[in-house]
């Protein structure tokens, strides 16, 4: 009679093969460690692919617009964008959080799921990590160009100036200066940590003198011993435990730039924990997309295998649906106030109740947008075909991003544009230089994007290497029936 435990009662550690717990390896079965090292190092010697160009060549000339916008607003004055009275937050600060959100997902990735030991994150943590440095860049400059005089932006720090000028700490647009720049410096780090041990293999596989002189430079004389080794992992795990209470902490503070005011719509206390939701949720969609491109375009399927994607989808999945909640507390909260105020911009700003006079939301249309794609769309994630179709997952993921954009213009604009006093109502009408300027920041982060995938290894070798079937403990030719030793002979011990 046979003695072999069921499935589920088999001890779930090291020593048995997946296989045997119903589980399947993150990377192909026969894929080996020089393969891993030729393949993503191989971007970086190799010519760019044609795919590559297209993509970059667009990209250089949006970021061109970029500068562009920037000069003119500089020149002219803000008076360029179509901010108005009562609506002074417009596309500017809309832009600003939507790319702080985007910034979110490399902490989440990087940090969060290193802490919690996920090894699914290691063949989408370095895209996420770049991904963040650039997105805070985009965003930086939308509030460094709201100040109308952006050459006096340094009065926003404590340091002495001219006009002794002192920040005033009471206010939430100080607080984002401080969590927006800390936000930044410990991500740069964190990138910068987790490439040197691939800038040196850069380096060691170089033929030519210069290109192994400026990697080498940035690999910090990496040599692979014990002992960097050793210090490299230690420094990795402290920069994680220090970038995951941002994840928590700078779309928090971001959210009281509206929490902390009367409005209606934005004095609420669910919106901390419904901004980083929602920040997650967007970084998340914009990584999927980005890594849905580079793995076509160079050929990177069995790095970023289906199962990878799988994943990703289901937190999207699980995001969205914290996010629907949050929407429909603000509903519930507006209802459960008392306060008209708040009842009328829900109800009727926001979802297009007809007033009295008949007359409906001039911006209903901009809630339903929002609602569709980060509500519904992700709900087709619940289907095991839409979680391994490529086009499904890229369609999608561009819809959560348009979604996530309009969330934030919902929020901001619709929650302004109609004041107390119907003699203080105004509609917004983006103009020329708040679409260039969007899409400037657009074709600004794909270039540095593109960039980074091109020179840099986009892929954390070491750390695929360690997740390969051939590197776990239980990769054997045959796990079941090891040879037995020969008489008078002790068997080796196992492995500590």
């Amino acid at each position: 009679m046979s003695t072999a435990l069921p499935t589920d009662a088999l001890p779930i550690d090291d020593s048995v093969p997946i296989e045997d717990i119903g589980e399947r390896h993150l990377m192909p079965a026969d894929m080996t460690v020089s393969e891993v090292t030729t393949l993503v190092a191989g971007v970086t010697e190799n010519p760019a692919p044609r795919g590559w160009w297209m993509l970059f060549i667009p990209a250089v000339l949006l970021a061109g617009l970029m500068f562009a916008c920037i000069g003119y607003l500089v020149t002219a004055g803000v008076g360029a964008w179509g901010n108005n009275a009562p609506v002074y937050w417009a596309w500017d600060i809309t832009n600003f959080v939507w790319w702080i959100g985007i910034g979110h997902a490399g902490t989440l990735i990087s940090a969060i799921l290193f802490l919690f030991r996920q090894k699914w994150r290691t063949s989408i943590n370095r895209f996420a990590e770049a991904m963040t440095v650039f997105a805070v860049l985009c965003a930086a400059i939308f509030p460094a160009l709201h100040t109308g005089r952006p050459w006096f932006d340094y009065y926003l720090f404590p340091i002495p100036n001219q006009m002794n000028v002192w920040p005033n700490f009471k206010s939430p647009l100080m607080w984002d200066v401080f969590a927006v720049n800390t936000y930044l410096t410990i991500s740069v780090v964190f990138f910068f940590v987790g490439l040197i041990p691939d800038l040196a293999t850069i380096r060691d596989r170089s033929t030519n003198l210069l290109r192994k002189r400026i990697y080498g430079f940035f690999a910090l004389g990496w040599r692979g011993s014990h002992r960097h080794w050793q210090h490299y992992e230690r420094a990795y795990l402290i920069f994680a435990a220090i970038s995951t209470p941002l994840v928590l902490s700078v779309h928090s503070v971001v959210s009281f730039d509206f929490a902390t005011s009367v409005i209606p719509g934005w004095h609420t206390t669910i919106f901390p924990p419904y901004f980083v939701a929602g920040a997650v949720f967007s970084g998340f969609a914009l990584v999927m997309t980005l890594m849905l491109i580079v793995r076509a375009v160079f050929g990177m399927h069995r790095v970023v295998t289906l199962k990878h994607l799988d994943l990703m989808t289901k937190f999207m999945l699980a995001t969205s649906m914290l996010v629907g909640y949050a929407y429909a507390m603000e509903f519930f909260i507006a209802w459960y106030s008392g306060n008209e105020y708040e009842w009328w911009h829900f109800f009727h700003t926001r979802i297009g109740l007809a007033d009295s006079t008949g007359q409906r939301s001039p911006y209903f249309w901009a809630w339903v947008a929002m609602v569709s794609c980060n509500v519904l769309v992700p709900q087709i994630f619940w289907f095991k075909y839409a979680r391994r179709s490529i086009p499904v997952m890229f369609v999608a993921t561009l819809l959560i991003n348009v979604g996530m954009w309009f969330e934030r213009f919902v929020i901001i604009v619709l929650s302004i544009h109609r004041d107390y006093l119907p003699s203080a109502w105004g509609i917004f009408h983006p103009t020329l230089i708040d679409m260039g300027l969007y899409l400037g920041t657009m074709g600004f982060f794909l270039t540095m994007f593109l960039l980074f995938v091109r020179w840099l290894p986009m892929f954390a070798i070491a750390e695929l290497k360690g997740i390969l079937p051939a590197a776990q403990p239980s990769h054997a030719p045959d796990h079941h029936e090891a040879p037995e030793a020969p008489a008078g002979e002790l068997s080796p011990a196992p492995a500590e």
